[in-house]
């Protein structure tokens, strides 16, 4: 799929053709533009040639739990990344999406990135994946549609903001999908300078910062990238996007067998977030290399220490562990 030339084509067309194109390709996601037969037959003809809207993916499917389905997209250049659909109980769809092909931070218990990094993402592949999964729910749910997004798949989307916030508005735009800034969220490392560029954004996009430990000299070994930016650095810019946007924001956490779930751990990380808009989310580890996960009944006891240090905290159900869709296990690799 290739729109990177579709202004320039439209460019020459009555206005009211970009109405048209977006209602086609947006709001009836279709597949071919022999599909949108508002337009002319030369328009369409020309518009398949030099914008075409096939998408190269493979579904992994996990048998024993079809609640979570990972895509692998391909480029022309032979670039891969992930994207996760996850199905709820309500009813309701959450998708996540990639930002960056692989990942250059090389967090320790993250598959994406051991996995080396390749390049950013355009605007335009970040919502191909957001494509593909509206045409799949189209196709095989009847039409079924898209309610969350989540930034949280391979690649740091601050270190790719251009292109992620084009994104966003993308998705966001009425004429396009017009799905609701506050059904967004991203996911970041705590890039300060991420941070304050979204806080001045006129757009709702909820915000979550991978903490996961709670002083420096551990997150600096789980996280290189924390020798850049330090925990308390963190907070304060945190602190000053809340004051500015009024908007909670996310600490995820991921529980890791002896290495952060111990009782000083809580401790510490409740002196950190006993504040009013400050909500911690625990994360079930999905092992992807030389860790472990916390028990579950370590993960309740550490919920609990939390919540009576008056700590708003919840727990994250995991999905697509069965097909290495789960947090932290996106790798982008070819079968």
């Amino acid at each position: 799929m290739d729109l990177s030339k579709l202004s320039g084509i439209l460019q020459t067309e009555p206005k009211f053709r970009f109405r048209q194109v977006y209602q086609a390709l947006y709001g009836e996601l279709i597949s071919d533009w022999a599909q949108a037969s508002v337009l002319p037959l030369n328009l369409r003809e020309r518009l398949n040639q030099d914008c075409p809207l096939d998408i190269t993916a493979e579904i992994s499917v996990d048998p024993g739990d079809k609640s979570s389905l990972k895509a692998l997209l391909t480029w022309a250049d032979g670039v891969s990344v992930e994207t996760v659909l996850m199905r709820h109980r309500d009813g309701r769809h959450t998708i996540c999406l990639s930002s960056q092909a692989g990942c250059p931070l090389g967090c320790a218990f993250c598959a994406t990135g051991q996995g080396g990094f390749f390049r950013n993402l355009s605007a335009d592949e970040i919502v191909q994946q957001f494509i593909f999964w509206a045409r799949f729910l189209k196709q095989e749910n009847k039409g079924e549609s898209i309610n969350n997004v989540v930034f949280m798949g391979m690649g740091e989307p601050f270190l790719n903001y251009e292109q992620f916030i084009k994104a966003v508005k993308i998705l966001n735009d009425p004429e396009k999908f017009n799905l609701g800034s506050r059904r967004m969220s991203v996911s970041t490392v705590g890039i300060i300078e991420g941070i304050k560029k979204l806080s001045t954004e006129k757009l709702q996009v909820n915000l979550a910062i991978s903490l996961h430990a709670a002083v420096d000299s551990l997150r600096e070994q789980l996280m290189p990238i924390a020798k850049k930016y330090s925990i308390t650095s963190i907070l304060k810019a945190v602190d000053e996007y809340i004051r500015k946007t009024g908007r909670r924001v996310m600490f995820e956490y991921i529980m890791i067998k002896n290495v952060n779930d111990g009782e000083d751990d809580a401790l510490a990380l409740a002196q950190l977030m006993k504040k009013p808009l400050y909500l911690v989310n625990l994360i079930p580890y999905n092992p992807t290399g030389k860790f472990q996960a916390s028990s579950p009944a370590r993960i309740k006891e550490f919920k609990k220490k939390l919540e009576s240090l008056g700590v708003a905290v919840t727990e994250r159900h995991s999905q697509g562990r069965g097909i290495s869709a789960a947090c932290g296990q996106l790798a982008g690799k070819k079968k």
